[in-house]
């Protein structure tokens, strides 16, 4: 059974359309059939638990902060922990587990095995396939990294009047691999990546200072302007996502992108690596702005 709503899939799975929701569960529902944007994060992360949301994250959860989420063995868990903090703006880490255990309790009631809608497996460095959850493949030494999300900033740049022609807050954003090499630590290095956002000109300095105040979620623009300066030689060539066509009154505006670590444990080859699939995000109790005098999660 599928429920479209506000453009999100909720789908129930075999064992709830059997025995039927929970009373709780069927509250739930009824909340979300007005619209699921609205939904509190708790709720929103228990649908997901239960395989009864297994959509995009965009635009749910609002002013809450979205995670992308990195599992590594706990070998190499010390260098890729190094590896966040000297990159970033590409890798803002906002939580970490500790090793063995599947929570990150400073982000929320949180079960990183179950409470994103899809993940990503890799083996030595390929992707092998997408999973709705992890719990057979959670192992007692794999340690758990939450990195932001440009999500995260979108509604606000919208609430705020700015355009967004790769489909506001409902549509991929082309990501670029540059011509940058990150900062190496250990196995973890390779190329920068960065989300392209087109931007009218007129919006620009209002852009700049707006997603400067989401520092977990990658700040401020990394570059704006011509994508050569980057190594990006086709705007219409994405390495991931669609492209956009510039109109003349807009500029290409720029975000380090924490794909950025996925390009890194491609280089590490670890035997085994998750992530959270690009757009299926964990959603966090923490709030996704950081207002002045707000400490940095970490």
């Amino acid at each position: 059974m599928t429920i479209g709503v506000a453009g999100h899939d909720l789908v129930l799975p075999e064992s709830l359309k059997q025995r039927g929701l929970p009373r709780s569960m069927g509250r739930l529902t009824g909340s979300i059939v007005e619209d699921l944007r609205l939904v509190e994060p708790d709720r929103l992360r228990r649908l997901v638990r239960v395989g009864a949301y297994r959509g995009t994250t965009s635009g749910l959860a609002r002013g809450k902060l979205q995670a992308n989420v990195v599992i590594v063995p706990q070998r190499f868990a010390g260098d890729f922990h190094k590896f966040c903090l000297a990159n970033p703006k590409a890798c803002p880490l906002v939580g970490l587990g500790r090793a063995g255990s599947p929570f990150v309790p400073a982000l929320g009631n949180i079960d990183i095995r179950t409470d994103a809608p899809q993940y990503s497996i890799f083996c030595y460095g390929e992707f092998m396939h997408h999973a709705t959850h992890i719990v057979d493949l959670w192992r007692q030494d794999f340690s758990a990294f939450a990195l932001g999300s440009s999500l995260n900033f979108e509604p606000t740049l919208v609430e705020k009047g700015v355009r967004l022609r790769h489909g506001g807050i409902s549509g991929p954003v082309p990501k670029y691999r540059t011509g940058i090499r990150s900062r190496a630590i250990g196995p973890f290095g390779g190329k920068l990546v960065v989300a392209m956002r087109a931007i009218r000109r007129c919006d620009v300095d209002k852009v700049r200072a707006i997603t400067a105040r989401f520092p977990n979620a990658h700040g401020s623009p990394f570059h704006i302007g011509d994508p050569s300066i980057l190594g990006i030689t086709d705007l219409d060539s994405p390495d991931w996502g669609a492209a956009i066509d510039l109109s003349d009154e807009e500029v290409p505006v720029f975000w380090a992108s924490s794909v950025t670590a996925q390009e890194a444990l491609k280089q590490a080859e670890l035997a085994i690596a998750i992530t959270a699939s690009p757009g299926h995000l964990l959603i966090t109790d923490v709030d996704a702005m950081v207002r002045k005098g707000t400490a940095k999660v970490a």
